[in-house]
């Protein structure tokens, strides 16, 4: 059956045509049927929305326009809307107040964020006190994820001379934090 021949039926349906009721409800059901089953996941509520679904397409058959587009879509859109609606419906939006209370907050306190950026502020200060292509090859490896093979090939130093640089440079990033 065409699009051509859907939208006839939802024309006759919109002058309460039950004839024509049935045919598209006999052509059209099975996918609609399988929408809503994928939405809900539950065979016998997929069933009882598409009969919700048929109830509004009964009712707006009269606001479909033919010319506006095919009517597949139209009927696909309300088979999903009824679905999400009944999907969203039997969920509850809180259990309880009191169990709200009990859920953890797993941001930082505000005196932890405090101490944080404290922290930070000293790395930073203490980055400075590095030489700029030690630093820059500290960021990189630690902050970046960049490997020890791909800084040397950067700064152009052998693999070894990258690793001591990385080393040197941390015991001295230890040494100006516990200052």
């Amino acid at each position: 059956m065409t699009g051509e021949d859907i939208a006839e039926l939802i024309g006759r349906v919109a002058l309460g045509d039950r004839a024509a009721f049935a045919a598209l409800y006999r052509r059209t059901s099975p996918k609609l049927f399988s929408i809503c089953l994928r939405i809900l996941k539950d065979r016998l509520e997929a069933e009882e929305v598409l009969q919700e679904v048929y109830i509004k397409i009964w009712q707006r058959a009269s606001r479909f326009a033919a010319a506006a587009g095919p009517p597949s879509p139209w009927l696909a859109a309300i088979a999903r809307n009824q679905s999400i609606d009944t999907l969203r419906s039997r969920k509850p939006v809180a259990d309880e107040l009191d169990s709200a209370y009990d859920l953890a907050d797993d941001d930082p306190s505000p005196e932890q964020q405090t101490v944080i950026r404290d922290e930070g502020r000293r790395i930073d200060t203490c980055m400075e006190e590095l030489e700029a292509d030690k630093a820059t090859a500290v960021r990189e490896a630690y902050v970046e994820g960049s490997s020890y093979q791909e800084l040397a090939d950067r700064f152009g130093v052998p693999l070894n001379t990258m690793r001591t640089w990385l080393r040197r440079s941390l015991l001295k990033l230890r040494e100006c934090m516990e200052r």
